[in-house]
């Protein structure tokens, strides 16, 4: 079984930016690939951004040149840094493996105009 704390959520103005952290429990972290999801209220979750294990970054569009995911294998950590935030990226953003595994339970970012 996989474990992991998400934390970094809360409340910015739009511009402003939020790093969000994970931290994975297990021997699984260096073997897997993992991303960064976002699901807004009444919408389906997408794929914000994902880092292979060796370190190789794929963003979705929106996000792309604002936004960088980075791991750190020694520490069993995936962090995402959001900047120039706008408040269509308001959602619950979850860390998982890359394909999903379902592994996340979710922090809120709440982007405010």
């Amino acid at each position: 079984q996989v474990h992991l704390v998400e934390s970094g959520g809360g409340l910015v103005q739009a511009g402003g930016s939020l790093r969000l952290s994970c931290a994975v429990s297990g021997s699984i972290f260096k073997t897997n690939n993992m991303g960064w999801y976002r699901q807004a209220p009444g919408k389906q979750r997408n794929l914000v951004a994902w880092i292979s294990t060796y370190g190789t970054t794929n963003y979705a569009d929106a996000v792309r040149g604002r936004f960088t995911i980075s791991r750190d294998n020694a520490k069993n950590t995936v962090n995402l840094q959001m900047n120039s935030l706008k408040p269509e990226d308001t959602a619950v953003y979850y860390c998982d493996g890359f394909p999903p595994r379902g592994w996340g339970q979710g922090t809120q970012v709440t982007v405010s105009s």
